[in-house]
C-alpha cells in the first residue's frame, strides 16, 4: 500500500524535538523529509550523547525517534552559497518546516518572503514557543517552559509535599504533542492547496498545544473558578465501578464501568462478592451512588486478595473496560502493541538494534515501518546532485565552506 504523503517533499530547517517530531510523523506518512543541518555539529540534539544526558556508546534515542527515515543535508545557511543551495532545495519542495525564530530567519534570508519568492506554492509551517503574535512571539521556548509551565499543564497536577510543582513526567512531553499537531495541520494545508491552489502559512505553538491538552479545565477555570481537577476521597466516587484498585502484589488496575448496571452481575461474580448483587445497597447504580464508600471497600478488599496476574486471568474475557497500569518496559510485551507493530524495529547507523515508537495513525490497516535517523550530512551530495548541481561544483562548495 502506498502511504498518503508519498511524493510530498518537506524541507525541514529545525532542531531539538518539537518540530522535528512533526517531521517524523510526515515520514511515517510517506513524505520525503530533508533535514537541513548546520555543518558545525548539526541539530544540537545530536550533542546529547556527549553531554552526559545519554550514555556514550549507546543509541542516541533522542535523535532516532524524531528523525527516523529523514535525509540529512548539511548546509551553512549563513554562507551565501549555502543559503542558495537551500533555496534551490525549497524550489523542489511542497512544505518548508521550521522552528527558527523570525529574527533569525530574516537575518539568514530565509523568512517567508524569501521562501515564497523561490516557491510561491510552498506550504510554510512554523513551530514556536508562544505563537506568531504578541510581545513574546520572538522569544524562544522549550516544552518545559512554554508547554508545561506557561501553558498550565503542570497546574493540573498536584504539587509535591513542599508545594513545588511537578516536573514533566517524560522527556519532550509537550514536544511530541505539538509535533502531531504540526503534522496534521500540514496534511490539511496540502489538501487545501490541492483543492484551491492556495498555500498556507501554518503556526503551531507549544503554548497553544498545552492549552488544548487541558482545554476542559481551562474552560472550567473561567466558569467555576477551578485551578485544578478536584481530587476528593476516592471512596466517595458516585460510581464505584469507576476507579483505581490495588492488587495483592501492589500493582494497580483501572476500572471504567460507565454503564455499570450492564456489567455489574458478571463483575460481582468475577470478584466472588455476591453481596454486590444480593444487597439492595449495591444492586443498582442508583443504590451504589448512595452507598459508594461501603461498595468501594468491598471492591478494594476483593482486588487486594489476588495478584495482577491472577486478575488478568480472571478478567480476561470480561466485557467491561479495565486495564492494568503498565510500566514502560511492559509495553514491549503488550500483545496489542506487538500485534499492531506500535514499536517497529530498526538498526541505527552503528548497527545497534532499537525499537522506536510509531506515530499513532495507520493507513489501509498497514503498520508503520521505520528506518534509522541519518548521520549529519549523510545525504548532502546526493540531494544536491538531484538538484542538478554537478560534482565539480559540489566539491567547490565543500572547499568554500558552504556545505559539509
Amino acid at each position: 500500500m502506498s502511504r498518503p504523503l508519498e511524493g510530498v517533499r518537506v524541507v525541514e530547517v529545525a532542531s531539538w524535538m518539537f518540530v522535528p517530531s512533526g517531521g517524523s510523523v510526515l515520514v511515517d506518512w510517506g513524505a520525503d523529509v530533508i533535514k537541513v543541518e548546520n555543518p558545525a555539529g548539526g541539530d544540537p540534539q545530536r550533542g546529547l550523547i556527549t553531554s552526559g544526558l545519554i550514555p556514550a556508546g549507546t543509541v542516541n534515542f533522542m535523535v532516532e525517534q524524531p528523525n527516523r527515515g529523514k535525509r540529512s543535508v548539511a548546509l551553512n545557511i549563513a554562507h551565501p552559497e549555502g543559503r542558495e543551495a537551500l533555496l534551490k532545495l525549497v524550489e523542489t519542495a511542497d512544505v518548508f518546516l521550521t522552528n527558527y525564530l523570525e529574527p533569525v530567519r530574516r537575518r539568514l534570508g530565509i523568512d517567508n518572503d524569501a521562501i515564497r519568492a523561490r516557491n510561491p506554492s510552498i506550504v510554510i509551517a512554523r513551530g514556536t514557543g508562544q505563537g506568531p503574535a504578541g510581545p513574546d512571539a520572538e522569544r524562544g521556548g522549550f516544552d518545559g517552559a512554554s508547554f508545561w509551565a506557561r501553558g498550565a499543564v503542570a497546574a493540573v497536577f498536584p504539587p509535591d509535599a513542599a508545594g513545588w510543582p511537578q516536573g514533566q513526567p517524560s522527556p519532550a512531553f509537550g514536544d511530541v504533542m505539538g509535533g502531531m499537531a504540526l503534522a496534521g495541520a500540514i496534511a490539511a494545508a496540502l489538501l487545501k492547496r490541492e483543492r484551491t491552489g492556495e498555500p498556507s502559512v501554518i503556526d503551531v505553538s507549544l503554548l497553544a498545544t498545552a492549552m488544548w491538552q487541558v482545554s476542559p479545565l481551562v474552560v472550567a477555570a473561567k466558569l467555576f473558578g477551578l485551578t485544578s481537577l478536584p481530587r476528593g476521597d476516592r471512596r466517595k466516587n458516585p460510581n464505584p465501578g469507576v476507579g483505581v484498585f490495588r492488587t495483592a502484589d501492589d500493582r494497580y488496575i483501572s476500572l471504567i464501568l460507565l454503564q455499570s448496571d450492564r456489567y455489574w452481575d458478571d463483575f460481582a461474580a468475577r470478584l466472588e462478592r455476591p453481596i454486590l448483587v444480593d444487597d439492595e445497597r449495591f444492586n443498582t447504580s442508583e443504590a451504589r451512588s448512595k452507598n459508594g464508600p461501603e461498595c468501594i471497600d468491598i471492591i478494594d478488599e476483593a482486588f487486594a486478595g489476588r495478584t495482577l496476574d491472577e486478575w488478568k486471568e480472571r478478567l480476561a474475557d470480561f466485557e467491561g473496560v479495565w486495564t492494568p497500569f503498565q510500566t514502560l518496559a511492559e509495553l514491549y510485551d503488550d500483545p496489542q502493541v506487538v500485534a499492531n507493530n506500535y514499536l517497529p524495529a530498526m538498526e541505527d547507523a552503528a548497527g545497534n538494534p532499537v525499537q522506536l515508537v510509531a506515530s499513532p495513525a495507520q493507513f489501509d490497516e498497514t503498520p508503520v515501518e521505520v528506518d534509522r535517523a541519518p548521520e549529519l550530512g549523510e545525504h548532502t551530495e546526493l540531494v544536491l546532485a538531484e538538484l542538478g548541481i554537478d560534482w565539480d561544483e559540489i566539491a567547490a562548495l565543500k572547499s568554500r565552506g558552504a556545505i559539509l
